[in-house]
């Protein structure tokens, strides 16, 4: 069996996620994760799409399984023919699952998941709801606001800059980068 192509990892997306908000976000994710991949550790084809895969389809099941995601979304991949390293990224990209972030991808993708959503609620607040407007400092300042995106764990967003092995202000302004990629499709 061939591995899945980046179209089959769409097609896959939107097949298991209507929410438009939810394919929204697996195509920031997708952007930041692929960011990393070309920009910090120069991965390319067909590497490349392994990671864009990843990061696209961490969260696809989610709604249609959320009491058991990603274990659920797991099965389905690998039902499917898609690499171990894209299900181990899958299963490792929150704390929940109690899966080890083994793999540079799998650090990735935690890394840039719940960033990637912050960067984005703290652009929806700038005046021109842009990424323009967002640098490390003002995600920094938002992060201390306890009433701001109250859901997302701080602790998580500096754990996968921690993973990574880079500074966190870096990691939020190589996200930011990442984000601007798709910044037409997000709205920003």
């Amino acid at each position: 069996m061939t591995t899945p192509t980046r179209e089959d990892a769409w097609r896959l997306l939107t097949e298991w996620t209507p929410g438009e908000a939810l394919r929204k976000h697996g195509l920031a994710v997708e952007a930041t994760v692929r960011w990393y991949a070309e920009n910090r550790f120069g991965i390319v084809e067909p590497e490349l799409g392994t990671w864009c895969a990843a990061g696209l389809l961490h969260d696809f099941d989610y709604e249609r399984y959320p009491e058991t995601h990603p274990m659920r979304g797991a099965e389905e991949l690998r039902r499917l023919g898609y690499p171990d390293e894209v299900v181990e990224a899958v299963l490792g990209h929150g704390d929940h699952t109690g899966v080890p972030r083994v793999s540079l991808l799998a650090r990735t993708v935690y890394a840039c998941d719940e960033l990637s959503g912050f960067v984005i609620a703290v652009a929806y607040v700038r005046p021109n709801r842009s990424l323009d407007e967002v640098d490390a400092h003002a995600v920094v300042k938002k992060m201390k606001d306890k009433g701001f995106a109250r859901q997302v764990a701080r602790d998580q967003l500096t754990r996968g800059a921690e993973e990574l092995g880079v500074p966190f202000e870096d990691h939020v302004s190589n996200v930011i980068e990442g984000l601007k990629t798709v910044r037409g499709v997000l709205g920003l």
